[in-house]
């Protein structure tokens, strides 16, 4: 699999990243932030903002069982369910935000956490999927998944190989076409140093798929990192204000922070371009400050040439230096003035 298409936007090694900006909660609770959200990606060269589909009861129970409580971390003393419900995105609002995707020109999915949010997306026709890293071990939402036919996107935060390998395998076997693994660390934040992007193109190599990076560090330099190590998707979370308060705010982008990830990562990407070991364009106006062979004393025809009347000086359009061992000492077939170049013909 070489490239994927979402939304007729080509994802690959021969493409510019793509660029998903998550949503995630930093809502915060407002349609109108959530808007917002979505006109900030778009103006910072996002290609696609994602959304999280679930209600709390589709996700979690309510519990105050210790094993429900989130000790320690961002959201320290709340329950699941408590969180959840905090987080969530209304459904109703899946709607006007798919139509406010269209009106701005941006790609619109969403990450399902369950069979009823998947059938809420399809009534959307989203044109794609993620699944999220904690869901990477569900095996029945992406067998749900691919039966859609739409492309994939799966995040392996906190999953082991064997369960890779299995979420793959069940993509695939049913019926999807179309998939970019994420590499992910399932912390928030998450330090840059657990990351080992060398993992990137192991995991293309070991299960034969295209890879990216769900990126939960501060900054950019994680991310535009892995694009030279084969990502050819970004994610990141985005904020309108990383002190807004919201579960996800502290981790997130803001809008000057994304549109140098979408600037910076495509640099990267061209930086990498092909094996090419030949003159570039921005180098041939530079030739004269290589050396060359030089006549630097008049030569008349029948003369020998010596080390007083060649020498490898700066310009560099003669022959290269390497050939005046093979110039001393023999005889010169024309009148050679002092400032010329000492050419292949001289040479022959």
């Amino acid at each position: 699999m070489k490239s994927i298409k979402i939304d007729n936007r080509e994802i690959g090694p021969d493409h510019a990243p793509y660029i998903i900006a998550e949503m995630s909660a930093n809502h915060n609770g407002s349609i109108q932030n959530a808007f917002k959200i979505m006109e900030m990606a778009k103006e910072s060269g996002a290609d696609a903002i994602k959304l999280q589909t679930y209600k709390p009861d589709t996700i979690t129970m309510k519990s105050d069982n210790p094993e429900f409580m989130i000790k320690g971390g961002l959201w320290d003393g709340k329950t699941l369910y408590e969180l959840y419900e905090e987080a969530h995105m209304p459904w109703d609002w899946h709607k006007p935000l798919f139509k406010k995707a269209k009106e701005l020109g941006i790609t619109i999915f969403s990450s399902p956490f369950d069979f009823t949010a998947v059938d809420l997306l399809e009534s959307l026709d989203a044109p794609a999927y993620k699944i999220a890293s904690f869901e990477a071990i569900d095996l029945p939402l992406i067998e749900y998944v691919a039966k859609t036919g739409k492309p994939m996107i799966i995040s392996t935060g906190m999953a082991n190989e064997e369960e890779i390998c299995e979420a793959i395998d069940t993509a695939r076997s049913s019926g999807c076409k179309e998939l970019v693994v994420l590499h992910c660390v399932s912390g928030y934040p998450a330090p840059s140093e657990d990351y080992n992007l060398a993992t990137i193109p192991d995991m293309a190599s070991r299960f034969d798929v295209l890879t990216g990076l769900s990126d939960h560090t501060i900054d950019n330099t994680t991310a535009i990192t892995s694009v030279a190590l084969g990502a050819c998707l970004i994610e990141k979370h985005v904020t309108l204000d990383r002190n807004g308060g919201g579960p996800d705010d502290s981790f997130s982008l803001e809008k000057d922070e994304l549109t140098q990830l979408c600037r910076d990562s495509k640099i990267a990407w061209k930086a990498l371009g092909k094996v090419n070991y030949k003159c570039k364009e921005s180098e041939k106006s530079n030739i004269m400050f290589r050396r060359s062979l030089y006549v630097v004393k008049d030569i008349a025809e029948g003369e020998e040439f010596t080390h007083d009347n060649v020498k490898s000086i700066r310009p560099g359009y003669g022959v290269s230096p390497k050939y005046l061992k093979d110039l001393i000492g023999k005889k010169s077939d024309f009148n050679l003035y002092k400032g010329m170049p000492v050419s292949d013909k001289v040479l022959k």
